[in-house]
């Protein structure tokens, strides 16, 4: 998994490059640059902040997440190996945010208010996904935050659990999308039946429009 963004306001010229979630022990190592975060039991890599990033390859740039080229990654992964850090960036290319359908929404087992959806995405695939939406229910088109997915918030989205229930993704709703002139409420963003088909990445462009 790789996700990228950059702040140009609090960390002008940095490319933050993310592999896995945080662990409570962590390490930096720095050369020519680049900092390598990873965990020292085991020695799993991170992610990686590229310091001066425009000097590896001056067309990367931005605010938020970025979507890089392969021969950008390939630029980078020629920095890793020259500061002496593993050449292991490998570019993602799946959207991460698609429309979806809630084919179930059943109570969790200890909760009054969550439910545990079985929602289908893009191939197909069915990802089980809790939910606090006060309007969650079966049968809607929603659109799924992937597992990789990176929020406008900033929040990335991971496997976890939610009391004990695995919840692969994240069914979002309009003011978490920031989208323009979104509710400022709790409740899952329900599109229509002839919004996008079923596992169609989700367009932020079509969606600011939702609310006009």
């Amino acid at each position: 998994m790789l996700i990228t963004s950059m702040n140009q306001t609090s960390m002008p010229g940095v490319l933050v490059a993310i592999l896995a979630p945080d662990h409570e022990q962590q390490t930096v190592d720095v050369a020519n640059q680049i900092a390598r975060v990873y965990d020292p039991l085991t020695d799993q890599t991170l992610g990686y902040n590229f310091l001066q990033v425009q000097k590896i390859d001056p067309e990367i740039s931005g605010n938020g997440a970025l979507e890089l080229s392969q021969t950008q990654v390939t630029h980078l992964n020629a920095a890793l190996s020259q500061a002496g850090f593993k050449p292991e960036l490998v570019l993602d290319t799946k959207p991460k945010f698609v429309v979806g359908y809630v084919e179930k929404a059943e109570p969790h087992p200890d909760s009054d208010h969550l439910l545990v959806t079985q929602t289908r995405v893009d191939h197909d695939q069915i990802l089980q996904i809790v939910s606090g939406s006060p309007n969650m229910r079966e049968h809607i088109f929603v659109v799924v935050a992937k597992v990789g997915a990176l929020m406008p918030s900033g929040q990335i989205i991971w496997p976890g659990e939610l009391r004990g229930v695995p919840s692969d993704g994240m069914i979002t709703s309009g003011r978490e999308l920031h989208l323009i002139n979104a509710p400022q409420k709790k409740g899952a963003l329900i599109l229509s039946p002839d919004f996008a088909p079923v596992g169609t990445p989700f367009s932020f462009e079509q969606g600011n429009k939702l609310f006009v």
